[in-house]
């Protein structure tokens, strides 16, 4: 072939030809960011959710380069609020939802003679808005709805991971299998953790066994064990209980696991099964999990005023939120780390300051993403 060619499509899986999807604590070149749109459903045409990101962007660039990605509408406004930031590139990029993690690709990894030989690909995995009508997005009076139709802004998302490769000049895997990328975590040697509330929904991959939603994990992440904790998250039930908000791998045989002692709150039993599962288990390389709990904030409830331009519904008024301090992002020497004006807020630092010793853990202003 000619020099510098490349296969923008790989045949094969990602396990069958040596690739491992490795764990969010190894070194990466960047990170890659959506932008809320002012059309979509954030409130007061998403100028608190706006400050919020360029506070995350901003955290996140201190440490590692961070690319946005907004739409045509947005990038004038986003290029010049970045012009002066040295380490964040604006690209522009349709899309309907800004979670980034969900909607890119899983990239994975086989490894060379060093890191510098190391050969990268992605998983461009199906994406269904959480569910379709099932998921995030149901009501027919959904603004989202009106705007733009459901399948529309299902095939923009969808194409999303597959744009992020190609700007990036990285092959892909391509599969069938319906998945977003907070419903998974993995240590980088072997195993995963997901929730039997997402990944077994019946509007994710309704035709397929648990047993054989098993087997596509193992052959596209590349692990050979994989850790099926009940539930997500109380209050999660929007994105079928994303495990990213309860539990994730902070090192070799290590989890932080979302937890509240009071065993009259609803989140207590979605913890203990969790808290079962992973004390009877064992990750892929035969070691017992050592299991830190950390209190989650709250109860945080979604107000009205937020409630109406997000929903366009009042009923949701005080609807409970899935407030977690499991939701970081774990950047080269820096851990960005949620926080809610609450009174658990130093607890979870203290925690995660311990777990990462060597990262500094800062918790940039995102109070309107989480209310």
């Amino acid at each position: 072939s000619k020099a510098g060619a490349r296969r923008k499509v790989l045949d094969g899986t990602p396990a069958a030809l040596g690739f491992r999807m490795p764990a969010e604590w190894e070194p990466h070149d960047q990170c890659w960011i959506g932008w809320p749109d002012a059309q979509g459903f954030w409130r007061d045409a998403a100028a608190p959710a706006q400050k919020a990101f360029a506070n995350v962007v901003d955290a996140i660039s201190r440490f590692e380069p961070v690319t946005v990605c907004c739409n045509a509408t947005q990038y004038a406004r986003v290029a010049h609020l970045m012009e002066h930031k040295s380490n964040v590139r604006v690209v522009e990029m349709s899309a309907c939802l800004v979670w980034l993690r969900d909607l890119g690709p899983s990239f994975v990894v086989r490894e060379g003679d060093t890191r510098l030989r190391r050969e990268i690909a992605g998983v461009d995995w199906q994406y269904n808005a959480y569910g379709g009508y099932n998921g995030l997005f149901g009501p027919e009076d959904h603004q989202l709805n009106r705007r733009k139709g459901h399948e529309e802004h299902i095939t923009e998302d969808n194409l999303v991971a597959r744009k992020v490769l190609e700007l990036e000049r990285i092959p892909r895997f391509e599969t069938n299998f319906v998945l977003e990328g907070g419903s998974i975590h993995v240590d980088g040697e072997g195993t995963c953790i997901t929730t039997e509330q997402c990944l077994c929904h019946g509007n994710r991959n309704p035709h397929m066994s648990k047993d054989e939603i098993e087997n596509q994990l193992k052959t596209h992440l590349g692990v050979s064990k994989v850790i099926w904790l009940p539930k997500g998250l109380y209050g999660d039930e929007m994105i079928s209980g994303h495990v990213d908000n309860i539990c994730c791998f902070t090192g070799p045989s290590t989890v932080l696991l979302s937890w509240i002692d009071d065993k009259s709150d609803p989140q207590y039993e979605h913890s203990a099964a969790a808290f079962d599962v992973l004390s009877n288990t064992t990750d892929a390389k035969g070691r017992k999990l050592d299991i830190i709990k950390i209190h989650v904030p709250g109860p945080l409830c979604m107000t009205e005023e937020v409630a109406q331009p997000f929903l366009g519904s009042v009923a949701l008024g005080q609807q409970r939120l899935a407030g977690s301090y499991v939701n970081f992002y774990i950047a080269n020497g820096g851990v960005v780390a949620p926080a809610f004006g609450d009174k658990w807020d130093e607890e979870a630092r203290k925690i995660l300051e311990k777990v990462f010793p060597k990262h500094e853990v800062i918790s940039p202003a995102t109070h309107s993403l989480e209310t």
